[in-house]
C-alpha cells in the first residue's frame, strides 16, 4: 500500500510517499522560515498562501523522485490538527481533492501523532508500548503509548511549549528567528553553573510542565547583567540546561509509572544536542528518535502516521471534510 502525505499545519510544506512493504520512497519539504524571519514570527495569512504555492509542485517532485504516477498511489494522508487553520485547510482540501479524483481513500492525521510515530520510520524502530515525550512549539507532553491509536496523556505544559520557550527566550537575549536553534548553538560557548535557573514544577508530584517562568527568570537575570556576549551565551546554557534536565525528571516519573523501558522522543526539540545528551545517559532505558531532518514537521510522518491508521482501523475513512485547529492527541478513538 502506498500513502502519500501532505502536511501544511503551519510553516512547513511537506510531501512523502510511504509504502508498507518498501518503506520510505520520497520525500520533500519546503521551509517558510525565511519569509516569516522578516517579522520575527509566523504570518497564518502568509503560510496559508505558501502552502497553496507549494504543495502541488512538491507532490509532482515526489511522485518523480519515486518513479511513480497519481495511479499507483492507494491513499492520501493529510494533517488535519492541531495547527493554523487556513493552513490545514490548504493540505486537506488538496488531499481530499486528490483522494476524491483518484477514487481513494482520504486520511486524516493528527499532527501530533504524525511526530509521535516518526521515529518508527528508523531501524531499530521502538516496540510498543512505550512512554513517548513530544516537544515541539506548540506542544509539551508525555504519552503512554500503548498501540497505535491507543494513547494516554500522562502530563503536558500548562503554560508556554518547551519550543515556544526556547524561542520567547531567545528573542528576549537578541537573537534572530526561529530562535530555539540559536539559542541552543549560543549555549554551547556558555559557562556550567555560572547562572542556575529553577527546575520548575520538579518538587511536586505529577507530570505537568510550566517553563513560562524560566523565560521571566532569564529576562531578570539578562537586565542584571552587562549585557555582554558571554552573558548571552551563559544565561543561554543555564535556560538549557534548567530545560533539560526538568524534562529529563519528568521522563523518569513516567517511565516510573507506567513500568516501560522504552522511550520515544519526538517533535523539533527532540533536535537538541544536550536533550540527547541527558536522556541517553538514562540507565535501564532504551531511548528513540526520529533522524534529525524529520524532527521537525515533515511529509514522511503524516504518510507514515496515516498508513498505520488505514491498516489498524481496518480501511476506515473519516468522511467529514473537517479541520481541528486544536486536536488533543488523547482524543483520538482506538481502532
Amino acid at each position: 500500500m502506498r500513502v502519500l502525505g501532505i502536511e501544511s499545519s503551519c510553516d512547513e510544506t511537506g510531501v512523502a510517499i510511504y509504502d508498507t512493504e518498501k518503506g520510505l520512497l520520497a520525500h520533500r519539504l519546503f521551509s517558510q522560515i525565511a519569509m516569516h524571519a522578516e517579522y520575527g514570527g509566523v504570518v497564518p495569512e502568509l503560510a496559508s498562501r505558501d502552502h497553496i504555492r507549494k504543495t502541488l509542485p512538491l507532490v509532482e517532485e515526489v511522485l518523480n523522485a519515486a518513479s511513480l504516477t497519481t495511479a499507483d498511489i492507494d491513499a492520501v494522508a493529510y494533517t488535519a490538527g492541531p495547527g493554523l487553520a487556513g493552513a490545514l485547510l490548504v493540505g486537506a482540501a488538496i488531499g481530499r481533492s486528490l483522494a476524491w479524483a483518484l477514487n481513494i481513500p482520504a486520511l486524516a492525521v493528527n499532527h501530533m501523532e504524525g511526530h509521535l510515530l516518526s521515529p518508527l520510520l528508523e531501524e531499530p524502530a521502538p516496540a510498543f508500548p512505550f512512554v513517548s515525550l513530544l516537544v515541539s512549539g506548540g506542544h509539551t507532553q508525555l504519552v503512554d503509548v500503548k498501540a497505535i491509536g491507543q494513547y494516554e496523556l500522562l502530563g503536558e505544559s500548562i503554560d508556554d511549549a518547551v519550543g515556544e520557550a526556547f524561542d520567547k527566550t531567545a528573542k528576549l537575549l537578541g537573537m534572530d528567528y526561529p530562535g530555539g536553534p540559536y539559542l541552543a548553538a549560543k549555549a554551547e560557548q556558555g559557562v556550567a553553573d555560572r547562572f542556575v535557573f529553577p527546575r520548575p514544577m520538579t518538587n511536586r508530584p505529577g507530570l505537568d510542565f510550566s517553563f513560562s517562568g524560566l523565560k521571566t527568570f532569564a529576562m531578570n537575570t539578562w537586565m542584571e547583567t552587562e549585557q555582554s556576549d558571554q552573558d548571552k551565551a551563559d544565561i543561554a546554557l543555564a535556560f538549557q540546561t534548567a530545560v533539560v534536565e526538568t524534562l529529563a525528571i519528568k521522563c523518569k516519573r513516567a517511565l516510573k509509572q507506567t513500568g516501560h523501558k522504552r522511550l520515544v522522543v519526538a517533535g523539533g526539540v527532540s533536535a537538541n544536542k544536550a536533550l540527547r545528551q541527558k536522556l541517553d545517559s538514562m540507565k535501564g532505558v532504551d531511548v528513540f528518535y526520529p533522524r534529525q531532518q524529520f524532527c521537525s514537521d515533515n511529509g514522511a510522518m503524516i504518510a507514515f502516521a496515516g498508513a498505520m491508521r488505514h491498516q489498524a482501523m481496518k480501511h476506515q475513512e473519516i468522511p467529514s471534510f473537517t479541520v481541528r485547529p486544536r486536536w488533543p492527541l488523547n482524543e483520538l478513538s482506538p481502532p
